[in-house]
């Protein structure tokens, strides 16, 4: 991979990961879901006239909505508003051990021993974790990796779904997702109006931040380089992002960096690398056009 594709990777790697510390400190500023709510108004506002779709995709994008607007990015949020940046990023990374379960349980995928045993190291990272101070307390711990959960049926339900190209898949999941976070906002949150006059532009600058650096930029820088490189050289560089989301979070906000976040996310990252990594693989240039990145 070329020096400027590669400094691309990384960029695309750093939004994603800072990400996560600009969703933490918009969510100390307007409540989750309601942040939630605006970062989807933002995003559908963005693409939606721009990218089209068939009337019969619709309804497959209105089911994905579901999950991973309303179950993946919402719970992400209210996660994130109770857990420390680097501990909620390391929680979300399980969506991959997920998908894998999934695609096994209900597409009779094969496991075999290598995607096995990182199954078996993500979750002992978890477990790893569960025994440090930076676990969250159950609640939170839960909504995480419920969002988590949220992601990996949505990429089996992208999986088995109609071809939409990325880009108008994020604008109209969000379109969808609108009403039903927008719903839970009003039922849940309450003093909206006056949380949307306080908010400073940290809050303000979280939800432009998530909206078009994170799902916008980054999605058209990352495509671009999986349109140009072999999958198995672009998609690896998706393991640094909980890396350097823990290491952003001990230093912008003070998170703690102790030896279970350390060994635990290390055995975390690890078992989604046996999980994803294609050793010896062809190095075909097939792009995966309709699998979503980390939103995170």
């Amino acid at each position: 991979m070329p020096l400027r594709d590669l400094l691309l990777g990384l960029a695309v790697i750093a939004i994603w990961a800072l990400n996560i510390i600009v969703i933490k400190v918009g969510v100390a500023e307007l409540p989750p879901l309601l942040m939630t709510t605006l970062r989807f108004m933002l995003v559908a506002a963005l693409l939606v006239p721009f990218h089209p779709v068939a009337r019969h995709q619709l309804p497959f994008l209105a089911l994905l909505s579901v999950t991973f607007g309303s179950l993946h990015f919402a719970l992400l949020f209210i996660g994130l508003g109770q857990a420390e940046a680097g501990t909620g990023a390391l929680l979300v990374q399980m969506g991959t051990p997920f998908a894998t379960l999934l695609a096994v349980l209900f597409l009779k995928e094969r496991l075999g021993p290598r995607r096995l045993a990182g199954l078996a190291l993500s979750f002992a990272g978890v477990v790893v974790l569960a025994g440090g101070p930076t676990l969250p307390s159950p609640l939170p711990l839960t909504i995480l990796l419920l969002s988590a959960l949220g992601w990996a049926i949505s990429q089996l339900l992208i999986k088995q779904g109609p071809n939409v190209p990325p880009l108008a898949l994020a604008g109209w999941v969000a379109l969808f997702a609108i009403p039903q976070v927008a719903l839970g906002s009003w039922l849940f949150e309450s003093d909206h109006l006056t949380a949307l006059r306080d908010t400073g532009w940290a809050g303000w600058g979280a939800v432009l931040y998530t909206a078009v650096m994170s799902s916008i930029v980054a999605y058209g820088l990352w495509y671009g380089l999986l349109r140009r490189h072999p999958v198995n050289r672009v998609v690896p560089l998706t393991l640094l992002v909980p890396v350097v989301a823990v290491f952003l979070g001990f230093w912008l906000l003070g998170d703690s960096l102790g030896i279970h976040k350390l060994a635990g996310g290390g055995l975390v990252v690890a078992g989604i690398a046996l999980i994803v990594l294609k050793l010896g693989g062809t190095g075909k240039k097939k792009v995966p056009p309709r699998r979503l990145g980390r939103a995170d």
